[in-house]
Formats: C-alpha cells, sequence, structure tokens
C-alpha cells in the first residue's frame, strides 16, 4: 500500500461518514420529491414546448430520480 492511502486511511477511522440527510428524513424528502416530479410531470405534459424543457421537463425527471433513489434507501435497499 502507498504510504499516502495509508495515512488516508487511518485518519478516516477517527471520522465516520454522516450523511447529509438522515436515515430518519429520507422517507419524508423522497415522498415530496416523488410528488414534486410527478406533479412537474403532469405540468410538462400539458404544456409541451422547447422552452418547457430545460424549465420543466429536467428538473421533473431529476425529481423523481432522486426521489426514488431515497424512497428505495428509506425503506432498506441501499445502493
Amino acid at each position: 500500500m502507498d504510504s499516502s492511502l495509508h495515512q488516508v486511511w487511518e485518519s478516516a477511522i477517527g471520522n465516520p461518514f454522516e450523511p447529509t440527510i438522515g436515515k430518519n428524513s429520507q422517507f419524508s424528502v423522497g415522498l415530496l420529491l416523488l410528488i414534486a416530479g410527478v406533479l412537474l410531470s403532469g405540468l410538462f405534459g400539458l404544456n409541451r414546448s422547447l422552452v418547457s424543457i430545460p424549465l420543466i421537463g429536467v428538473p421533473a425527471s431529476l425529481a423523481l430520480a432522486f426521489g426514488a433513489v431515497y424512497m428505495i434507501c428509506a425503506v432498506g435497499v441501499y445502493v
């Protein structure tokens, strides 16, 4: 092992990983993102234009994607 990698490994022992969004709030964050994604997807479906793709379509797909990941993590399946 490289000595710098070994130093990083040793220093990581005293600093456990703490996620930005805790385990207790993953369900509510995931549900909020899924609801926002579904609402934005419906709005995008009603108003399809070239301008609405970056304004509504991209945030809708990102909210659905991150909401799905948070909901999967909230029920105990870690990705």
